[in-house]
């Protein structure tokens, strides 16, 4: 269990959320610059509140301006909007930077379908398949939960309906708490459980 309580001073206004996330997906839904990002920062101790306290499955990570467990010990799977991969390192390289078990990678490679692209690098390879290898990244951690920060946004809609059900098998698989930020209300209804609408830091 995820649980979130935040106040956060922003420039246009201030972010104030509490919402708790289970087993689950969880969508943040809303228009650009509403929050929704820096919610997903604060949980992965990228950023601080300014008041509040941030706890996962009974283990305080932040309480206040306090990041109490730091980032690399959140056990937090996080793919960012523009994937942050790593130019210099191989698909397979940039998979083992978040884990060593070559058991689990494996299983990864394959279920994304990217393992015939192990030894290429990422300006090799296409947007679709960016996205997977972000998210094989990001699973490869063994994470108590998954961050996704609009994954999907700049993928084609063939490209984004196969990765939406890739997601939804790795939901079934993994059973962990999933916060999937996105402003496609098409998207949010397909993969979410539940949908938490915010605009302006306050959800709706």
């Amino acid at each position: 269990m995820l649980y979130v309580q935040l106040r956060k001073k922003l420039s246009h206004f201030t972010l104030d959320v509490d919402f708790q996330v289970g087993n689950e997906t969880v969508i943040l839904f809303g228009p650009s610059g509403s929050g929704k990002t820096t919610i997903l920062n604060c949980i992965a101790g990228l950023d601080a509140p300014d008041q509040g306290k941030i706890e996962l499955n009974k283990v305080v990570l932040t309480k206040d301006k306090q990041l109490i467990t730091s980032t690399p010990k959140r056990q937090v799977g996080y793919v960012f909007q523009d994937y942050a991969l790593f130019p210099h390192k191989t698909i397979l390289e940039n998979i083992k930077y978040g884990s060593s078990d070559d058991s689990l990678i494996n299983h990864l490679l394959t279920i994304l379908k990217i393992d015939h692209l192990r030894s290429q690098y990422p300006h090799q390879i296409s947007g679709g398949e960016k996205q997977r290898l972000a998210l094989a990244r990001a699973l490869a951690a063994k994470p108590d939960v998954l961050l996704l920060d609009e994954p999907f946004s700049s993928l084609d809609e063939r490209t984004k309906y196969e990765c939406h059900s890739e997601l939804l098998r790795l939901k079934q698989e993994w059973n962990i708490p999933i916060i999937l930020v996105t402003h496609d209300s098409k998207e949010a209804e397909q993969l979410g459980d539940r949908i938490l609408s915010i605009e302006k830091g306050k959800l709706e």
